[in-house]
């Protein structure tokens, strides 16, 4: 079964500690927190004390999704402050192996991000040390884009290489996803799915969170 990470990105920031309750409810599986520097991407979202606070409200994992430069900086700081997963994007760091030494350290998952407009190749040298890829098929940056499914090409690569090395990183698919596509996400190798507007704007959350665990 596919597992589901909402967005937190999509929920009422005024209501966060409600949407942690909810996504509860309505069977989520992870809590995907994008965090958004204005330098890596042309948008600013939270940092460290959201994720800190968030974690006071929930027992799901939260996966912080870093979209941030130099991550090797603040990847330890934001595991201790409760994230359980880490993903950075490799072309951002300067020290790859470093910062994912780091989250290892502090005993989370680690995980790489490759962005729409990159290639797998970024990541590939990486793969026996993380324990999550996350394939985008949106630009990184905003919330709410389109699904780019010619993204899920490199999910599919990944998950050959992953059998043919006999690695265990799980693959998530990030953008744009939803009821209407999650046969094609899993089709690819998805492991995890994570879904926004397709969540907190439907107009019955636990039903699409539900479709989408297939």
């Amino acid at each position: 079964m596919i597992k589901v990470a909402p967005s937190i990105l999509s929920a009422d920031f005024c209501k966060m500690a409600k949407a942690m309750d909810s996504l509860k409810e309505w069977g989520a599986n992870i809590v995907h927190c994008d965090v958004m520097d204005g330098v890596y991407v042309p948008n600013i979202t939270f940092g460290m004390p959201m994720i800190k606070d968030l974690r006071r409200y929930t027992e799901l994992p939260l996966d912080a999704h870093l979209m941030i430069t130099e991550p090797e900086k603040y990847v330890g700081k934001f595991c201790e402050a409760g994230a359980d997963i880490v993903t950075f994007h490799p072309e951002a760091s300067l020290d790859v192996s470093g910062a994912l030494d780091i989250i290892r350290c502090h005993g989370k998952k680690c995980g790489l991000a490759v962005n729409a407009d990159m290639d797998l190749k970024i990541a590939i040298p990486y793969l026996s040390q993380i324990d999550l890829l996350v394939i985008m098929t949106v630009q990184a940056g905003f919330g709410g884009q389109s699904f780019m499914e010619n993204c899920l090409e490199k999910a599919r690569a990944a998950d050959e290489i992953r059998k043919r090395d006999g690695l265990d990183f799980e693959i998530e698919v990030d953008g744009g996803v939803c009821p209407a596509n999650i046969a094609k996400v899993k089709l690819a190798g998805a492991d995890i799915a994570v879904a926004g507007s397709a969540v907190f704007k439907a107009a019955d959350p636990r039903s699409a969170v539900a479709a989408m665990q297939i």
